[in-house]
């Protein structure tokens, strides 16, 4: 990404990009597609897709993949041309906005590519789960994936927004063997980059102030997602180690009373402001204990609250983080209905893998 960044909404250009995003949003599959899609083959996914918006990237890569694998490379492509026209289309502080927001995909890659190492994968393997839209180069990723060791890596992230957090959890890694502090590192120094700078109390409706409440809400509901974890692993694990800080739900402190009693927590969820987002996903979770698909329902509740925040103020970056998290639900679904159709699973078993609004 280059440095295009802006503390205003002064120089954006707010009007232009969201028409893009708008003409792009159109052309998202719907629920529809996506239960025609569940009863099909890999054979006809893959010929569904090129009659779709995905048609440069099937044919550009039809010649050396086939099944599964040509729509996994198709996805990851299409999800990272895309990501990258929102930024050369963006200018001031949009731009910047945006391109905060896109590091997640750098998250993503770290921990894809430390999970691989811990895991003794095959490098093929990890590649083919990279998204490349975020900040980091393709040279980058390329030394990332070529490292022989989890400390080879966070050597190499010492010049990102990860160095500090990631050094510093690496000799807690080494103590105790397992990935969750170089993984709850990288969430930290991602949310705390993407928070920074922005105003504690910003004008209501605002270019700046629906950018905030938007990311105040993503994180509500990453400390909702982490203390639920808790709650249901019944690991003695401190759940502060698990807070991220720039969210208006919890405070560290509640965080650590409620993700000890399941009950209180779905309590507090529902007197708070989300409680009508989330009652049917409460009820679920209560009813059948069930927490895969309350972080569905997450998901799902996350995408209509940026809807919500894009029409009430459609200059603003809301409609674009709207139709990143909807991109990244459609290239989500897609990908577990190839898989699921490969690993021979039923269209109801699939359809229960999907975030469906």
């Amino acid at each position: 990404m280059s440095s295009r960044t802006g503390t205003s909404g002064q120089g954006s250009n707010y009007e232009y990009v969201i028409a893009r995003v708008r003409a792009r949003s159109a052309a998202l599959f719907d629920d529809d597609d996506y239960r025609k899609l569940v009863r099909m083959g890999t054979g006809e996914i893959a010929r569904f897709m090129e009659e779709t918006e995905y048609e440069t990237e099937m044919n550009a890569l039809g010649s050396r993949y086939d099944g599964v694998d040509l729509v996994e490379y198709a996805l990851n492509r299409n999800l990272a041309k895309h990501f990258d026209d929102l930024l050369r289309w963006s200018e001031g502080a949009l731009y910047d906005y945006i391109a905060r927001y896109l590091r997640k995909f750098d998250v993503w890659n770290v921990k894809t590519v430390i999970r691989g190492l811990y895991s003794d994968a095959e490098r093929t393997e990890v590649e083919d789960d990279l998204i490349r839209a975020g900040e980091f180069s393709d040279r980058r990723i390329e030394d990332l994936l070529n490292a022989g060791s989890i400390e080879e890596v966070v050597e190499q992230l010492d010049d990102t927004i990860f160095g500090d957090t990631m050094a510093e959890a690496f000799d807690v890694y080494e103590e105790s063997g397992v990935l969750v502090p170089l993984e709850n590192a990288l969430d930290h120094a991602f949310y705390d980059t993407l928070l920074s700078g922005l105003p504690d109390n910003p004008e209501v409706d605002s270019p700046t102030g629906l950018y905030v409440e938007f990311l105040e809400t993503e994180v509500d509901f990453r400390n909702l997602r982490n203390a639920l974890r808790l709650a249901h692993s019944g690991a003695d694990i401190d759940p502060s180690e698990y807070f991220i800080e720039g969210g208006k739900l919890f405070d560290a402190q509640e965080v650590a009373q409620l993700s000890t009693n399941l009950d209180q927590l779905v309590s507090a969820v529902r007197e708070s402001k989300y409680g009508d987002d989330l009652d049917q996903a409460l009820s679920a979770l209560e009813e059948a204990d069930n927490l895969i698909d309350f972080e569905r329902a997450l998901d799902a509740a996350l995408l209509e609250y940026a809807d919500r925040l894009s029409n009430r103020y459609p200059l603003s970056v809301c409609p674009v983080l709207s139709y990143v998290l909807a991109k990244e639900r459609e290239v989500d679904n897609i990908r577990a209905i190839a898989r699921g159709r490969e690993a021979g699973l039923g269209p109801d078993e699939i359809e229960q893998e999907l975030v469906i609004l």
